[in-house]
């Protein structure tokens, strides 16, 4: 199995609570960071917010998923 960077596809995260948890902080972070202006930042969370939707809700599949 391939490894990747930032390997989200645990099962810490089967539960879908703690994936939309996740992704809602991010977005929370995101909007903070445009409210205050700070565009190199804001692009970082967005682009951690969209990265982190794409593995929990379109390529889900844990490793050791029971």
């Amino acid at each position: 199995m391939a490894h990747k960077f930032i390997n989200v596809q645990i099962p810490f995260f089967i539960p879908l609570w703690r994936r939309i948890g996740v992704v809602s902080a991010c977005l929370i972070w995101t909007l903070l960071e445009i409210y205050g202006q700070n565009e190199i930042w804001a692009i970082f969370a967005a682009s951690i917010t969209l990265y982190c939707a794409h593995q929990f809700f379109i390529s889900f599949y844990p490793e050791n998923e029971e």
